[in-house]
């Protein structure tokens, strides 16, 4: 999962890439003698060099991380739940707060009024966030519509949202987030069903179909309906699960061979295996729990002991507004004490895995034939990737083929 010696390349080697893919990967001095034959680059300093057609970045011995994938977020809403903080400090739980009127629902109500062209504005500033962070592919899904026309509305913005970026994207239809208040459970799974999925099928706009499986949202009776019919229809199933408790959302995934099962904070251990048979990986979302002021984390330390496939993911939302995946790998580190290159593989080649993007392109890695999508670190240490949170923590970003940082 994580052996130091198989992941990292040994100091002195050089990246040669060509628009979005890495071509090769070999020591400097070969590259260099390939391509200038000259004396070789040995700056104390990271230095730009211009030769001919080819820009050498000499990085003077800084160490260098995949891109970052962030597998779950939810990218695409207006609103403002600040004040749930407060519910919070006085003791009152996510599902009060949700009965009260908080929660889901009230961003839906906020986010239905808002038109395509606000939403966008609002997802590109987050996207440029995510960008500083070293992220370079990240999921987005709908979800705070929960109507045909207002999860439509939402797709449409996650898939125009990374066109002037060098982040990409990918969308997945949340339409079982939550009930909207105006319909029945069973009104509103039958408008799932045979309205939203149809349309979310016809115009294309989704690669992922999700469902909020937990006690007081979706069943798992329901959740495998709602998948059958969208894995049917050629979407791949996205779960979220046992967040709050152990619904038995986990075994599910294993059983509906899902891509991931995230969250599964209460899931059972053999839930968990039954999900590492089937291929699923468990997608922990470390920045929940530690919003929602709980005490129950994932157990990180277990997968890797079992050698359990999982991920780390942001759950960027309104009630959890932080797209910095190093922060999240942080608080994993803080609450675990696991190694911090653990949590890098979780932050990217593992999350990458998660999607078919990411396994078909080799998403999240530095490799031949991957993408050229790098961060320098300030530091020539990998670990020091995710120890500041105060400070952006890379020197310079390349995604996808493309500069998005400044500059040393």
């Amino acid at each position: 999962m994580y052996d130091f010696e198989l992941l990292v390349h040994p100091k002195g080697m050089a990246i040669l890439s060509s628009d979005e893919k890495i071509e090769k990967i070999a020591p400097s001095e070969e590259l260099q003698h390939e391509f200038f034959h000259q004396k070789k680059l040995d700056s104390r300093v990271p230095t730009i060099v211009q030769r001919g057609e080819i820009e050498v970045w000499d990085l003077s011995g800084k160490a260098v991380i995949p891109g970052l994938v962030d597998g779950h977020t939810h990218l695409v809403w207006t609103g403002d739940r600040s004040g749930e903080v407060a519910l919070r400090e006085q003791g009152y739980t996510y599902q009060q707060i949700s009965e009260m009127g908080g929660g889901i629902n009230k961003t839906v109500g906020e986010t239905r009024q808002a038109s395509l062209q606000s939403l966008l504005l609002s997802a590109r500033e987050r996207l440029a966030n995510a960008e500083n962070f070293g992220t370079t592919f990240l999921e987005a899904k709908s979800g705070y519509g929960l109507t045909t026309q207002d999860e439509l509305k939402l797709l449409n913005a996650s898939n125009q949202v990374s066109d002037d970026f060098q982040i990409k994207t990918t969308s997945t239809w949340l339409g079982a987030h939550s009930v909207p208040k105006e319909l029945t459970q069973a009104q509103y799974v039958e408008e799932i069903l045979s309205e939203q999925l149809p349309e979310v099928i016809e115009q294309g706009i989704a690669t992922y179909v999700d469902v909020f499986c937990e006690n007081g949202w979706f069943t798992i009776e329901e959740t495998e309906d709602i998948c059958n019919e969208a894995k049917s229809q050629g979407l791949e199933i996205r779960l979220h699960v046992d967040e709050f408790s152990d619904c038995g959302g986990a075994q599910l995934a294993a059983e509906l061979g899902a891509l991931t099962a995230d969250h599964a904070g209460w899931s059972t251990e053999d839930a968990r295996d039954a999900c590492h048979k089937s291929g699923v990986i468990q997608g922990f979302l470390p920045a929940t729990p530690h919003v929602l002021g709980l005490d129950h984390w994932p157990p990180f330390q277990q997968c890797i002991d079992n050698e359990w496939a999982w991920s780390l993911a942001t759950d960027f939302n309104p009630n959890c507004p932080s797209l910095s995946l190093p922060h999240i790998s942080s608080l994993a580190i803080e609450q675990s004490g696991i190694p911090s290159i653990a949590a890098l593989v979780a932050a990217s080649r593992n999350s990458a895995c998660s999607l078919l993007e990411g396994r078909e392109n080799k998403l999240g890695t530095i490799s031949e034939g991957g993408p050229a999508s790098l961060n320098i670190l300030h530091d020539d240490n990998i670990e020091a990737w995710c120890s500041s949170e105060s400070n952006l923590p890379f020197a310079k970003t390349l995604s996808n083929g493309g500069w998005v940082t400044p500059s040393f």
